[in-house]
């Protein structure tokens, strides 16, 4: 080929290239190739531009007016005709594995793929143990005072801080990895290799046993430096909301770069909705001191659902009145301040799972319909 993609020989080489040489020796002006000289470099030195422009001629126009060319096409022409009797191609499936065999193949891909990124999946844990001891010292043995309202303050401000930290970080540090491994979907899928669902299942379900060992180690640490009441069920509760608040965080943050360009547009429009997410926390205002027609976002807040969880599970069921809370016990502190009714921890819990397969699922529906590819 010449410069631009033109052909300007298609055919046999022959021993020593003698069909090449004898092919381009036969257009006149083309000097004749020395003995024991290099074939190939003679070609290219004989079809250069330059001498293109010394000769005044165009050896795609040669090629395409010559009886090779007219010999290839009708050998094209001929070979694309079906054998009498024969029956056309039919595959069954538009790629060569089952869903369950690509499924199993994209997860295995992102087990590697996360096993060989220390910086993303070690720097996480090493974050997230250094903000569980920092909080464990700060808020040292706070889950065990419970004789006043400013401590109940302190101790659900001690979540609210912990959630936001760790699950925007988490939601942060994956968008950069995401979108990587998006520009190697695209063109794993367009060799067909595998669908959109087996990649998008596979990049949600690898995440799972990381955040899971993060919020055990996360959840080990701060349980048992803050104090609170050490039951099976309390720790239960807690490790379980730690774990799906850390999940729907960064299955948001995949979703935010299946639904955006890039990782940079991402982490912009992700940031508005932290914003919004920690105003309608029921932190900074208590849901029944909201203005009657914001209420509604606080109930699709994932952080206030969060903090439900976390605080009405470890003091919900407790009896004892407060010290300053005129007559009123722990319990309905919570209930008329905030609220949180222990009655409703289990459906707490499944809303809280909603948003994590929410998240999940409009990542995967998001890589399967948009494609920012630019070429």
């Amino acid at each position: 080929m010449k410069r631009g993609g033109q052909e300007i020989y298609v055919g046999p080489l022959g021993h020593h290239s003698k069909y090449l040489i004898k092919y381009f020796e036969g257009i006149q002006g083309v000097s004749k190739i020395k003995d024991g000289y290099n074939p190939a470099t003679w070609m290219l030195e004989v079809t250069a531009s330059a001498q293109e422009l010394s000769l005044g001629v165009d050896f795609a126009d040669i090629y395409k007016n010559s009886d090779l060319y007219r010999r290839n096409k009708a050998l094209i022409e001929d070979l694309s005709k079906p054998a009498p009797g024969a029956k056309e191609l039919y595959f069954a499936t538009q790629y060569s594995q089952p869903f369950l065999s690509q499924c199993a193949a994209c997860l295995w891909k992102q087990h590697w793929s996360y096993w060989r990124n220390p910086p993303y999946t070690a720097v996480r844990f090493l974050f997230t143990t250094a903000i569980a001891l920092m909080f464990g010292t700060l808020f040292w043995d706070l889950g065990s005072k419970t004789k006043k309202m400013q401590d109940l303050s302190n101790v659900m401000g001690s979540m609210y801080a912990a959630v936001l930290f760790i699950g925007i970080q988490n939601s942060s540090s994956v968008q950069p990895v995401v979108s990587v491994e998006r520009t190697v979907f695209y063109r794993e899928r367009a060799a067909g290799m595998y669908s959109a669902m087996p990649y998008a299942i596979g990049q949600v379900v690898i995440e799972i046993p990381y955040i899971f060992v993060q919020a055990s180690v996360y959840g080990v640490i701060v349980y048992s430096m803050i104090g609170f009441e050490w039951t099976a069920a309390k720790f239960f509760w807690y490790i379980f909301f730690m774990l799906f608040t850390l999940l729907y965080f960064t299955f948001y943050g995949m979703m935010a770069v299946a639904v955006t360009p890039n990782s940079h547009i991402a982490a912009i429009v992700s940031s508005a909705f932290y914003g919004l997410w920690n105003l309608f926390s029921g932190f900074i205002i208590p849901r029944p001191s909201m203005p009657v027609w914001w209420r509604w976002y606080y109930w699709i807040c994932p952080v206030s659902w969060t903090l439900y969880g976390l605080l009405v599970s470890q003091f919900g069921d407790i009896n004892e009145l407060l010290e300053d809370g005129n007559n009123e016990t722990v319990k309905q502190y919570l209930r008329n301040y905030y609220g949180f009714r222990h009655d409703y921890l289990g459906f707490v819990a499944a809303v809280i799972i909603s948003f994590a397969v929410l998240f999940g699922t409009i990542f995967a529906v998001a890589i399967k319909m948009f494609n920012f590819q630019r070429r």
